[in-house]
């Protein structure tokens, strides 16, 4: 039974949602946890310890809530009963505002035996909240740079993981991106089993570091040399000088096609080849992909019961949605730094024929209030396309200007949400696809209006909350 302080404040949590969402004072996702916390101050470790199978933390600069989601799936289908933040809100309000949305009108948490946390987790927020959850597979992505006025350099962020697994539990498994030289190293830091999960796949690769390569550089100030680059400076690594290499991965990505709306790949676990098709597209979906499976592996969960859940994956809220309004598709795509933006480029850029984008950049608190970082996104990969482009959010102009300096001109730029929507519907053909590129607190305004011009559900409200319509 849950104490009754933590019932306490899992009612009074509930009942602060529930307000909010009443006075449209948005979903509900962080003000239910942060008076969920405030009541019980230690209401993450209470709640986490009564998981039966435990927790698994997600964390890293990219593809969190997508990586997240992908093992939700993959675990339900397995037989777990997973409790996710999904949707994405990630810091510890938001892990606490999970448990209260999962809370009854008596402020008990119905666990079965099978319950599992399945938690993304912010890069910066893990390390406090790491000896609280104890989780028992904890997940590494990778490390960009993103929101340097908050986060600082992604050393810095490194540094923070490296300390905190200091005191690593050895009952902890570690799933790693042997790409990403500093997610890699943190295998140095395991008490326990390590798990890592890479491609192996030229074919995919770029032709050089792009301008998103935040890992340059061995901890003695030598250049890393690569074999192959995939996004950034995640690739095949090795150095020279201090004989640092990117180890072989136990769970690989091969024989990749990467198409417009979905790619095709061979992921390899343990013994197993397993070939899928992923209906959502991108290189870094198959890179969440490959996470999913390496975690729901470390929880021994067979590789057919893998393949089967991510060939029927769905897309997260705000990553890959799609919505019909106007007799045409309306695709949501989030992108929120260099890495994440030149790999939403490269999506669109496997399209055929002309493309519809409405980029939206805001520069809210979750944004980064620094947008400089879109100078070193390579949007000139779309330069020479047939490309219809409207530009929004609160920093329009500067975004107008970024693409305009790789070639491209805007159709319009409009400082508002809805009017810019109204303007690339227009300007995509009837059956045709809008592509939206966002940053996250335009991404959240954007779906919002485009869910309610679809008749879909709010970010904020469950499967069971849309069915009742």
């Amino acid at each position: 039974m849950t104490s009754l302080r933590d019932r306490a404040a899992l009612l009074a949590g509930r009942a602060a949602g529930a307000s909010a969402r009443r006075l449209g004072r948005g979903g509900g996702t962080a003000l239910p946890g942060l008076v969920a916390g405030a009541i019980a101050s230690d209401l993450v470790r209470s709640l986490a310890e009564r998981l039966p199978q435990g927790v698994v933390t997600v964390t890293g600069t990219n593809g969190k809530t997508t990586t997240a989601h992908l093992l939700a799936a993959i675990l339900a289908q397995g037989g777990f009963e997973p409790l996710a933040n999904r949707s994405g809100s990630n810091l510890e309000r938001g892990l606490l505002a999970t448990y209260v949305a999962a809370a009854d009108r008596f402020g008990e948490v119905a666990q079965g035996g099978q319950a599992i946390g399945v938690l993304e987790v912010d890069e910066a927020e893990l390390p406090r909240l790491f000896p609280r959850l104890r989780p028992r597979v904890a997940t590494f992505l990778n490390l960009f740079r993103d929101q340097l006025d908050r986060y600082g350099e992604v050393d810095s962020v490194a540094e923070g993981w490296r300390a905190m697994l200091t005191e690593l539990d050895a009952e902890t498994t570690l799933v790693l991106n042997a790409d990403d030289p500093n997610v890699a190293e943190l295998a140095s830091q395991a008490a326990g089993r390590v798990i890592t999960f890479g491609v192996d796949d030229h074919s995919v690769a770029l032709g050089a570091v792009d301008h998103a390569s935040d890992a340059r550089f061995c901890p003695n100030g030598n250049r890393f040399k690569y074999d192959a680059i995939y996004m950034g400076h995640v690739g095949e690594w090795h150095c020279d000088c201090c004989g640092r290499f990117r180890p072989a991965p136990d769970v690989v990505a091969r024989e990749i096609e990467l198409g417009e709306d979905g790619s095709r790949v061979t992921i390899v676990v343990g013994e197993t080849a397993l070939a899928i098709e992923l209906p959502l597209p991108g290189l870094y979906v198959v890179y969440n992909a490959l996470a999913a499976a390496a975690s729901a592996h470390a929880l021994g969960v067979a590789p057919e019961v893998i393949a089967s859940a991510l060939a029927a994956a769905t897309a997260p809220f705000g990553r890959q949605e799609r919505f019909q309004v106007d007799r045409r598709e309306a695709r949501v795509l989030l992108a929120k730094n260099p890495a994440g933006l030149n790999e939403v480029l490269r999506t669109l850029a496997v399209t055929d024929g002309p493309l519809t984008v409405l980029a939206m950049l805001n520069d809210g608190i979750q944004d980064g209030q620094d947008v400089s970082w879109i100078y070193d996104a390579d949007i000139e990969l779309l330069a020479g396309r047939e490309l219809h482009l409207v530009c929004s959010g609160d920093r329009a102009d500067d975004f107008a200007l970024r693409w305009v300096l790789a070639g491209i001109e805007p159709r319009s730029v409009l400082a508002d949400t809805e009017a810019a929507l109204d303007a690339a519907l227009a300007a995509a053909p009837e059956g045709g696809r809008l592509n939206v590129v966002a940053t996250y607190t335009a991404m959240l305004d954007v779906r919002e209006a485009l869910a309610r011009r679809a008749g879909a559900a709010s970010y904020w409200e469950t499967p069971s909350e849309e069915r009742a319509r």
